[in-house]
């Protein structure tokens, strides 16, 4: 990967299967907004960053050559082969085969394990514009103020000692509505028992869910995201109501399979490549409405 600086911007020349669309709106992140020139804004590791694509060449700004190699190659997988892995993919099947070229631009974001766990909590029977509007929130009141970029004000996601002691009445004002308290709870439980990502690095995702599952305000599809996108367990396959719709139309047709056992069947089917096979069914099922007049 060449990594050149021009005109004040970071290039990184010739990024395969890499489109800024099909990353940030495959579910997976919620502090990532769309600029009216069609790039990326993003508030990340108290970093705030734009990215865009110029044919196959990403550009970063407001950022520099060491975030690069010590955040931004980390965090948007850069060192992965996602062409392989859509391979392995399309190889299962003509639905994943479909899927991958539709959302051939998506990469599974490694982003922060406390951040993604708030985050899924307010995602539970929430839609992705009212759980943006409701971080972004929580960030300004309990996050610190870290950059101005082109006019706007941008803060840090609130660590979980500032959530832990921060009274519910706060909590509340972001619109987090009756999960207001299971944010405090699971930032008390985190705080009060050290609980780290480093925890989990050899649980399988049985033993991650069992664990995760603790925290209030986190069932068994919280669970999957906070694995798949804050621990990078990739064998996870969260089911929420798109990929329910997707699932049912391409592989369970009037099964009226419930959750629990369409996310065994979907582990046991995808296997390790599982939380990748979702992200592009999730993405190809919400852009083409699949599924939502059933």
């Amino acid at each position: 990967m060449d990594i050149i600086q021009k005109n004040g911007n970071i290039v990184l020349k010739n990024i395969k299967d890499f489109v800024p669309k099909h990353i940030f709106e495959c579910g997976q992140c919620f502090r990532w907004d769309l600029e009216e020139d069609g790039s990326y804004t993003g508030v990340v590791y108290d970093k705030v960053i734009n990215v865009s694509l110029e044919d196959e060449d990403v550009i970063l700004k407001n950022t520099n050559v060491d975030d690069v190699e010590n955040i931004w190659i980390n965090y948007f997988d850069l060192d992965k082969d996602y062409g392989h892995i859509k391979k392995e993919l399309s190889d299962i099947d003509d639905y994943l085969k479909e899927s991958t070229k539709f959302g051939y631009g998506i990469r599974i974001l490694k982003q922060p394990f406390y951040e993604m766990v708030i985050s899924f909590i307010i995602s539970a029977r929430n839609a992705i514009p009212m759980i943006k509007r409701s971080v972004n929130k929580l960030s300004e009141d309990l996050g610190e103020h870290i950059d101005t970029y082109n006019g706007k004000k941008y803060y840090s996601f609130p660590t979980v000692e500032s959530l832990a002691n921060a009274n519910i009445e706060t909590i509340t004002a972001s619109k987090v509505a009756f999960r207001a308290p299971y944010i405090q709870k699971t930032a008390k439980m985190i705080v009060n028992e050290n609980i780290q990502e480093k925890d989990f690095e050899k649980l399988t995702l049985d033993e991650t869910a069992e664990k995760l599952t603790k925290f209030a305000g986190v069932g068994a599809k919280v669970a999957d995201c906070i694995a798949l996108f804050g621990l990078s367990k990739y064998d996870a396959f969260p089911v929420d109501v798109w990929v329910k719709r997707v699932m049912e139309e391409f592989y369970l047709k009037d099964t009226n399979m419930s959750l629990p056992k369409m996310r065994k069947y979907s582990i046991e089917k995808f296997g390790s490549l599982g939380g990748y096979a979702q992200q592009y069914l999730f993405y190809y099922a919400r852009e083409k409405g699949i599924g939502k007049n059933r």
